[in-house]
This record gives structure tokens, C-alpha cells and sequence, in this order.
């Protein structure tokens, strides 16, 4: 069990947020929810998104998320890539650039290819530079086109 989980404050939509992200990712599970009363909104919860533990508080409207916390999800194909950002444009995200969406809740994603860190890892830099220049340019990420970018350089 690692010793520092994520701490996320919602404005008030945690029920919505865990239930949706538990249900996109696997390796999800919702393990303890706090109520307001028997029958009131949750007011806190602990779950667990891909197989990483989070702490959520609907803490109220002066709540927003930002960019500078965002949730990297390293997808192993384009067909994983699509996927997530299917959902979650499906669900009512708005896709950014170079990859990123922020879901209806606010919070930030990276929807990144493995193939892109593998690219940029590169030691030629100009193929690095290249495929760079590809991603400044994409919303989703594009696989074949990382690669027609690396290729060319």
C-alpha cells in the first residue's frame, strides 16, 4: 500500500465522479463512501481508479480543479487511447490539446500512447523535435501519425 494517496476535492459531484471512473478504468473499485445522514449525498470516499487509491471530498463550490494536477493514463495502443477518450468525451469531457481532456467533473487527464514516450526518448533530436512538433499539433493523440513524424525526420 503506497504511503501517499491523492487527495481530490470536488465541488459536489464525488458520487458522479467515482461512479463514472470506476466504471471507465479497470482495476477500479469504490471501497468506502461517508454520507451525509442515511439517505443524504456522499461527502467523502475512498476509491481506487486503475489500480491507484484516491481520497475524495465534495467540499463545496469554491473547489476547482486545474490544470496543474492532471491524471497520465499510459495507454498501450491506439485502440486503449480511443477508448478512454471515447468515454470520456461520451460522458461529457472537453477535449483540450497534445492529449489532454478535462471530464465533465473538471479534472484533467492525459490520454497518452506508450509509443509517444518511446519516441521522444529517442536520441536523435531531431526525430524527438519532430514528433514533438506532431503532438503540439493534435488534440488526440495519433499513433500512426507520431510515427509518420519520427519516420520523416
Amino acid at each position: 500500500m503506497s504511503k501517499i494517496t491523492p487527495f481530490l476535492m470536488f465541488n459536489d459531484q464525488l458520487e458522479e465522479a467515482i461512479a463514472f471512473y470506476t466504471a471507465t478504468f479497470p482495476d477500479s473499485e469504490i471501497r468506502n463512501v461517508a454520507r451525509a445522514g442515511e439517505d443524504g449525498p456522499v461527502t467523502s470516499a475512498e476509491f481506487v481508479i486503475g489500480g491507484q487509491k484516491f481520497m475524495g471530498y465534495n467540499g463545496g463550490s469554491h473547489f476547482q480543479f486545474t490544470d496543474g494536477f492532471s491524471l497520465y493514463v499510459d495507454c498501450d495502443s491506439q485502440a486503449e487511447v480511443d477508448e478512454y477518450w471515447n468515454k470520456l468525451v461520451g460522458a461529457g469531457a472537453a477535449p483540450v490539446q497534445c492529449g489532454w481532456i478535462t471530464d465533465p467533473f473538471g479534472l484533467s487527464w492525459q490520454i497518452v500512447p506508450r509509443r509517444f514516450m518511446e519516441l521522444v526518448g529517442d536520441e536523435n533530436p531531431q526525430k524527438v523535435q519532430a514528433v514533438i512538433d506532431a503532438m503540439l499539433k493534435m488534440v488526440k493523440l495519433d499513433v500512426a501519425a507520431l510515427e509518420k513524424a519520427y519516420d520523416e525526420a
